[in-house]
């Protein structure tokens, strides 16, 4: 649903999600209450956009974060993974300290600097979320690869004459491809809601391009008179959440045969 959303947004609405309304449209309720309209379904905001509108369009926002930063910094964090489990020694340190100090960066106040300095954007904020997701990508390999570089394969492999970077490619990226699927899956939920809370604190993609950060922020000035406002984006981060953590717990119990032989 999440993405038929995401596709077909624009056969989805009739209305503009950027564009403000009339004075007259300004705060309508949802159409169920005595003051709503049946013309916008969830409500408008304090501008007279239509808030279901903007949901659907802000579902473009969220996945495209959500799949390019998971894309970049699962890939950054799988090769650096994959590098320090099979290599070992000095290369482990070295690649693992890095870990330590970007778990112990703080990421919003980096954020918020980067904002004051550089503006706000899409781009910027694919780029602080890759810089900082890609640790946890990184820490799950590695342990992934330590196992995987004693088994018997790779050691024939090794001993055949195979390289390193043919060993890393060919036997192990392989056999860490699964725990690459989930963690990605279990991560993306994560991802949009860090994009939102940087969007509702005002370092996230500008207006007034439709997020739902961006809406529950609106709607925080107005929950007494429009509730709505912030209530239906908020809904709408959690169910994407937890859409995502399932998907990502179903995929660990059918990728890991000890744990499906448990649920069976």
């Amino acid at each position: 649903m999440l993405l038929f959303s995401a596709i077909f947004a624009q056969n989805l609405t009739s209305h503009d999600p950027e564009r403000a309304g009339s004075l007259d449209d300004n705060e309508i309720a949802p159409m169920w209450q005595s003051t709503g309209s049946s013309k916008f379904i969830l409500g408008t905001d304090h501008l007279g956009r239509d808030v279901l509108a903007r949901i659907i369009y802000g579902t473009r926002i969220s996945l495209l974060v959500g799949v390019v930063v998971l894309v970049l910094s699962g890939a950054m964090g799988t090769i650096i993974g994959i590098m320090s489990g099979y290599f070992g020694g000095n290369v482990d340190e070295a690649l693992m300290r890095l870990v330590d100090i970007t778990l112990a960066v703080p990421f919003i106040l980096v954020a918020l600097v980067v904002a004051v300095i550089l503006g706000n954007s899409l781009n910027i904020v694919v780029v602080l979320l890759v810089m900082f997701f890609w640790t946890g990508f990184a820490r799950q390999i590695r342990a992934e690869t330590l196992q995987l570089k004693t088994t018997d394969y790779v050691a024939f492999a090794r001993s055949s004459g195979a390289s390193n970077v043919r060993i890393m490619y060919k036997h192990i990226l392989p056999g860490v491809f699964s725990t690459f699927l989930v963690i990605a899956t279990l991560t993306v939920g994560t991802v949009i809601l860090t994009e939102s809370i940087l969007t509702f604190l005002g370092v996230g993609v500008p207006g007034p391009t439709p997020t739902w950060g961006a809406m529950i922020s609106d709607g925080r000035n107005y929950l007494t008179t429009g509730w709505w406002m912030a209530f239906f984006p908020g809904i709408a981060i959690l169910l994407t959440v937890l859409a995502f953590n399932f998907l990502g717990d179903w995929l660990r119990d059918e990728l890991d045969p000890k744990l499906r032989q448990l649920t069976q």
